[in-house]
This record gives structure tokens, sequence and C-alpha cells, in this order.
């Protein structure tokens, strides 16, 4: 299963996207800020673009199953979640059904079967990759 992940707006303190499986679309993002290479601040800055395996693992902040990219350059604990503004990513990837005022709604409504769409595939035996890509650039 491929995930696409397109970074379609960098703003000051967040970064908003749209996310897909197998090239459909499912829901809306919203990352902390994109900065220039080499410039992090803990907890407010997107990942690097690029292409991550992606697990289901407990997550022992959240006490719940949860998508987690490895290998993230310079980051550790980078997970897929609810949430709807910056102050709810520390650096992760937030998803919603839509974008309001810059605000993701409706997050655990996105969230819940995108869930359920990862842990089938991980059941079936296959794996998982994220692909995250700065639209704004193409």
């Amino acid at each position: 299963m491929k995930l696409t992940l397109n970074r379609t707006e960098r703003l000051a303190r967040r970064t908003l996207g749209e996310l897909a499986i197998d090239g459909v679309f499912r829901c809306y993002t919203l990352e902390d800020t994109v900065r220039p290479a080499g410039v992090k601040l803990p907890g407010a800055t997107a990942i690097p673009a690029g292409t991550y395996p992606v697990q289901v693992t407990m997550s022992p902040r959240f006490g719940r199953r949860l998508p987690i990219l490895l290998g993230v350059p310079g980051f550790t604990g980078i997970r897929i979640h609810p949430g709807n503004t910056e102050e709810d990513t520390s650096g992760c990837i937030l998803v919603g059904e839509a974008v309001v005022d810059g605000r993701l709604a409706r997050s655990r409504a996105a969230f819940d079967p995108l869930l359920q769409e990862l842990e089938a595939e991980i059941a079936a035996g296959g794996s998982i990759l994220i692909d995250i890509i700065e639209a704004w650039r193409a």
C-alpha cells in the first residue's frame, strides 16, 4: 500500500496537504511548518519530504495503536493521528475530513477509517510506504 501526502500549502505555523491511498484521495492533513533544510525547532517542524515505511504500533503517549513513520532523518516518534491545529502535531501528521480557517475539521471521522484500512493491509501481510511530496514546488 502506498500513501501519498501532497503538501499543498506552506504557512508560517502550519503546512496543509492531502493524503491519498494508492492514488485515491482520503483526507486532508496538517503538519508543523516546513523549515529550510538543517533547521529544526523541536515540536514545531515538519519532517523532511521523502519516502518512509509505516507501521502501526502502540503509542505510549496516546495509549492506542497508531501509524508511525520509520527512518525519518533527525526525527523519532512521528505518528499519524487525529488533531486540529499545529498545537496538536509535535512534528506528527494530523488528518481531517475538511480544512476550515486553517484548522482540520472532523479529524476522528477521517482517522478511524484510515487506521482500519492500514490495519487491514498489515493483517493481510502487506507493507505500507508513505511518500511525502512538497506539491507547491512542482
